[in-house]
């Protein structure tokens, strides 16, 4: 009798041990992070390692005589309130016409950007061509990266790399611990993971969102430039901008490399410059970031055949478009982070949440909601 009391308790050791030791053994240690904070949040640059991009010469924005007497309808924010907003910010004209924050959140916070930080790598990417550090987004990703100078992979283009068309095994789950992007996410070798994948489809034949793609783009940015996204990010946008708080870009380790799929941590006023640079067409003061073809293409559905065996009218590089109003494109965060342009209005949307809706159309119910109502304050 006694041993069988005590047969229970070891196995119960025996499968602790396991627990704690097998990640180590299997190369997997990033999970050990992941079961620890389970879930990604809207802070999670506090759990990460940062690099800053500093502001340097800030420009605040006007207010608008109308700031602080535009009301914000009371379903409309019982709604964004149940999604767990933490803050909304509309700017039109260049001048900041409604601004509401939420649970402690103000001007300054800051907050994860998840996938807005894709359309922000977009940018850098479109900066390097501009500035002649990359040829054109025909370069071949081999051309920046040996692992992809070889075999299928060196059929891989920059331009599928934009329109998530690279055609490799990258599994985008977001709630199997031992995906490529929980490994991305909590790991400590970012490169090492992106340029892992193997090449399973031709290139530029099928869209499917993957975050590998866009790390790589990051990677790029980085070889080409000799700078990380960060300084990069800083000497291209944030400051020419007049960005007025320093942002932070968590790295995959100290010293490490950024995570150019995600993890851009700003606030709502900073976030709308990138909004704004795009209402301009890529432009700060009139000054070229990317060039006029370049910003087209971003703003244009890519029409790559997707998982559902259609035209993808949804995505172009790296910025999503409005499927049944085509002039209007945002960038979005898994958590309903949003930043929308509207050029028919020169205005520009901010939402950073916790949560957000069912998509429509591929298109979330909350974006929906948003541009309808900034249409109706016209």
């Amino acid at each position: 009798m006694k041993k069988n009391k005590q047969r229970p308790g070891k196995f119960i050791l025996i499968a602790v041990l396991a627990v704690l030791i097998l990640p180590a053994l299997t190369g997997k240690a990033y999970l050990y992070k992941a079961v620890v904070y389970n879930f990604a949040g809207v802070d999670d640059y506090t759990i990460f390692d940062n690099r800053t991009i500093p502001a340097i010469q800030p420009v605040p924005w006007r207010l608008s005589t109308d700031y602080g007497k535009i009301k914000i309808p009371d379903t409309l924010e019982q709604y964004l309130t149940t999604l767990k907003s933490i803050g909304l910010l509309i700017v039109q004209n260049r001048e900041i016409i409604v601004e509401k924050y939420w649970n402690g959140y103000s001007d300054s916070s800051l907050s994860n950007s998840f996938s807005v930080a894709k359309s922000i790598s977009s940018l850098l990417i479109g900066a390097a061509i501009h500035e002649g550090k990359i040829g054109s987004v025909n370069d071949p990703v081999g051309k920046y990266l040996p692992e992809f100078a070889e075999g299928e992979k060196a059929k891989v283009k920059i331009a599928d790399l934009l329109t998530m068309s690279s055609g490799s095994d990258w599994n985008e789950s977001y709630a199997n611990p031992f995906s490529v992007t929980t490994e991305l996410y909590y790991g400590s070798d970012v490169y090492k993971t992106a340029t892992g994948v193997n090449i399973v489809k031709m290139p530029g034949t099928y869209h499917s969102y993957k975050s590998g793609d866009t790390q790589l783009l990051g990677l790029i940015v980085e070889k080409a430039t000799g700078k990380s996204l960060s300084v990069y990010a800083a000497e291209k946008l944030w400051q020419p901008l007049g960005a007025e708080h320093n942002a932070l870009w968590s790295t995959d380790k100290q010293g490490g490399q950024e995570k150019a799929y995600c993890c851009f941590n700003s606030n709502a006023r900073d976030f709308a410059r990138i909004g704004q640079l795009m209402l301009d067409s890529g432009k700060i003061n009139g000054n070229p970031v990317i060039d006029s073809a370049y910003f087209h293409k971003s703003v244009t559905p890519c029409l790559i055949p997707d998982e559902n065996n259609k035209p993808c009218n949804y995505y172009g590089y790296q910025w999503w478009i409005i499927p049944d109003q085509q002039d209007i494109f945002y960038a979005r965060g898994i958590l309903g982070q949003y930043i929308i342009c509207i050029p028919a209005l020169n205005m520009v949307i901010v939402r950073l949440g916790e949560e957000r809706d069912e998509k429509i159309n591929n298109v979330p119910a909350e974006v929906n909601k948003l541009i309808t109502w900034a249409q109706a304050l016209k």
